[in-house]
């Protein structure tokens, strides 16, 4: 897509690395319902904590190597010897309690599903109307009271590794709201 001058106009963060630029146009802010994909950003997202997401993004591919495809049963299942395993990949960040994290909120993941139909409906049963947000900021905060209320909810259930901003994030890598900045070319 491009505006009326034929020029591409990008949210500021997506800078100039092409990994960001390509996961900035095709991705982040579009609207996924998918529990696979839900699954896959709950687990990268949760190994970002602390981190940079380029981090995490340069290592998507060892992740999906090392939890299975992000098969939520799969990782659900995981014993201390995948754990072993996992401890020595350096396809992925390599951090004992983000790993014991993983496959505890895969169980967790499958409870919510289990209990709501979908993690999608879960997520949406949190979002005014069960709809996503469309925003029109320049400055994106690091959290809302969605995501508080994700985070909080998704704490008190047993969930690691996933407050308030790290949800905020997951929210707007799966489209739950829309932060592109409104010049950007690639609004979804």
């Amino acid at each position: 897509m491009s505006n009326s001058t034929n020029e591409i106009t990008r949210c500021s963060w997506a800078g100039t690395d092409e990994l960001y630029i390509k996961y900035h146009d095709e991705e982040w802010g579009k609207e996924v319902h998918d529990d696979h994909i839900l699954f896959e950003f709950l687990i990268l997202e949760s190994a970002q904590a602390g981190l940079s997401w380029i981090t995490i993004l340069r290592r998507r591919d060892g992740y999906k190597k090392a939890f299975a495809d992000f098969d939520v049963h799969k990782v659900a299942a995981f014993t201390d010897e995948d754990v072993e395993r996992l401890m020595q990949d350096a396809g992925i960040i390599r951090n004992r309690l983000k790993i014991l994290a993983a496959i505890s909120n895969a169980k967790l993941f499958i409870g919510i599903q289990q209990e709501f139909g979908s993690f999608d409906k879960y997520l949406y049963s949190f979002m005014p109307g069960g709809k996503p947000i469309i925003n029109h900021f320049h400055k994106i905060p690091a959290s809302t009271a969605e995501s508080d209320a994700i985070s909080k909810d998704m704490k008190k259930r047993g969930f690691k590794f996933f407050g308030t901003t790290i949800c905020y994030a997951h929210m707007q890598a799966t489209g739950m709201v829309n932060d592109h900045i409104p010049e950007c070319s690639y609004k979804f």
